[in-house]
């Protein structure tokens, strides 16, 4: 063999590892039998553009089976913009097979906003039950409420882009649960009627501007706590009596202030006293020596 031949049958080989590799026969064959049209040129294209054939033929597949209209290029634009082609056709045949009315667009919105679209399409058919943290609250009487609530949420897909998420939904509910304690007009009206608690917060709207929707709120457990009106009337009364003790003692110490003054002020008096009596001798023994006084 010359090496013309050899270098014939290199090249051969060559070109033969780039078919295989690089053109993606074996998925074009899956599609195919898949009856998804797709060209071998639009796969040798998504290598081009580093997007894996595999991916979006899998996915195509699947819509197909599931009967769901959807084309490569949205697949591969949603994968080139940093979306997970595979959870976002899952979702759709998901909503298509529990009757949900969700859009290929809206499925990649959603997917791009961050929010797992299968996760919230799967909450949409079997709703999420969440509980608040601890609540603690004071009622009219002083008497402080501790309660614990179950909210049953429902994923609203409408409102999955833009919406506020769990968190949200947890502090509205805490807030309504504080306010509705705190209107009570005594801590038996909250205990005897825990369900009031839940139907005052469901009819604040609390979910408006969220992505979900509050089917229930649940009160799981509520305790009474310390009797904070006393408390306060007792630490006002210690209050009082600090600041009277304060009035008394600065009182006290005026009057201490005074007294050593008073004192100051007779020994002052009582030495200008013997300065003076102290100068008398010395006047008359003057007024001898100078003869004006006679005996």
């Amino acid at each position: 063999m010359t090496g013309v031949g050899i270098f014939i049958i290199i090249v051969a080989i060559f070109a033969l590892y780039l078919f295989v590799v690089f053109i993606p026969v074996r998925h074009w064959i899956a599609a195919i039998f898949a009856d998804v049209h797709i060209s071998m040129f639009t796969l040798i294209g998504m290598r081009l553009r580093r997007v894996p054939p595999a991916i979006i033929v899998n996915a195509l597949i699947q819509a197909r089976k599931a009967g769901i209209d959807v084309t490569a290029d949205i697949l591969e634009t949603h994968y080139l913009s940093g979306g997970n082609v595979l959870r976002v056709v899952d979702a759709l045949v998901a909503a298509d097979k529990a009757g949900i009315d969700l859009s290929v667009k809206r499925a990649t919105a959603i997917d791009l906003a961050g929010r797992n679209v299968l996760d919230a399409v799967k909450m949409s058919v079997n709703p999420k039950v969440i509980d608040t943290p601890m609540v603690t609250a004071v009622a009219k009487d002083g008497i402080q409420i501790t309660a614990i609530a179950r909210v049953t949420v429902r994923a609203n897909i409408d409102r999955l882009v833009g919406g506020a998420g769990e968190e949200t939904v947890l502090a509205r509910v805490g807030e309504g649960i504080v306010s509705t304690i705190g209107s009570a007009a005594n801590h038996k009206i909250v205990l005897e009627n825990p369900d009031s608690i839940s139907k005052m917060v469901l009819a604040k709207g609390l979910y408006a501007g969220t992505a979900f929707e509050i089917l229930s709120i649940d009160i799981a457990d509520v305790n009474v706590g310390k009797n904070i009106g006393a408390q306060l009337q007792t630490d006002q009364a210690n209050a009082d009596k600090e600041i009277a003790q304060a009035k008394a003692e600065e009182r006290r110490a005026m009057a201490v202030a005074l007294d050593q003054e008073m004192k100051a002020k007779v020994c002052e008096m009582q030495a200008k006293l013997i300065d003076v009596e102290a100068q008398v001798p010395l006047a008359i023994a003057q007024a001898f020596r100078s003869s004006q006084v006679k005996i």
